[in-house]
């Protein structure tokens, strides 16, 4: 059952992009849980669908960058991206395994690609995880479809393909998006302002920003009133929010006992 609801607290959202690629392999559970023993308990992560139609947690389309193989995982079986290894040391998760884990974790998930869609229902239904959820990608069809599909639950941001007309003062076209996550930088301009960030509430949004790594970027943004920050050093972050007092104590984590015995991403069933 879902112990927690997304955005529920008050605060900053401290959230670990891809579990944090500075404290291990991104999106594997060692870089989630070492986020989780800093106390975050907002995570992003990507998923994809491999030929079978199983969830996984990863970034890019093909393999190579991630594990050294030729190829895309879309054309590989859970069977065979079971055996992959991310930097040669850690296993590509199933996002289902990943859901029932850790069941206090909220979880920002963003869509690669349309074929994921159908999976992806699946499991938050299956987990019951869709309030302790924000979908996040570049469509908002696909997003909106999801939100339908889960219903109001679920929470959504706004697609990304929606940014140029946000930041020139444009309303989202989806309507059960809560949050808008923007960039750092797109190229050498500079996205988020104070500005930007007051339009954002003006139209029932929270804004987050995402690509921020440095402890005086994540002061300047908190100064310029954002929502939540994205990035790949939580420990930055962590450090950053309780320097300012607007560090909150994680709820209690659940007991020894819940905790799968086999490691995430081993399971004999793709579920």
């Amino acid at each position: 059952m879902t112990t927690s609801t997304y955005g529920a607290e008050p605060g900053v959202l401290a959230i670990a992009h891809r579990g944090g690629p500075s404290l291990g392999p991104e999106n594997t559970a060692e870089a989630f849980e070492r986020s989780i023993g800093l106390g975050l308990r907002y995570l992003e992560t990507d998923v994809r669908t491999t030929s079978d139609g199983v969830c996984v947690a990863f970034h890019d389309r093909t393999l190579r960058r991630l594990t050294g193989r030729p190829g895309r995982l879309s054309d590989l079986s859970w069977a065979d991206v079971r055996g992959l290894r991310v930097d040669g040391v850690a296993a590509v998760p199933r996002l289902e395994d990943l859901l029932t884990a850790w069941p206090e974790v909220r979880w920002v998930i963003d869509v690669k690609q349309t074929s994921a869609l159908v999976p992806l229902v699946q499991v938050l239904r299956r987990t019951h995880a869709a309030a302790r959820i924000c979908l996040s990608g570049p469509w908002e069809g696909w997003l909106e479809e999801a939100a339908a599909s889960l219903g109001p639950d679920v929470s959504t941001a706004v697609g990304w393909s929606s940014l140029p007309r946000i930041v020139a003062g444009g309303r989202p076209g989806g309507r059960s998006a809560r949050y808008l996550h923007l960039p750092l930088r797109l190229g050498e301009w500079r996205v988020p302002s104070a500005r930007l960030v007051q339009r954002a509430h003006d139209q029932g949004l929270r804004a987050l920003v995402w690509g921020v790594h440095g402890s005086l970027e994540m002061h300047q943004l908190l100064d310029d009133g954002v929502d939540g920050i994205i990035t790949d050093r939580p420990d930055v972050l962590r450090a950053v929010l309780v320097g300012r007092g607007a560090w909150r104590a994680p709820d209690a984590r659940p007991p020894a006992a819940a905790r799968p015995r086999t490691p995430v991403g081993y399971e004999a069933s793709a579920g």
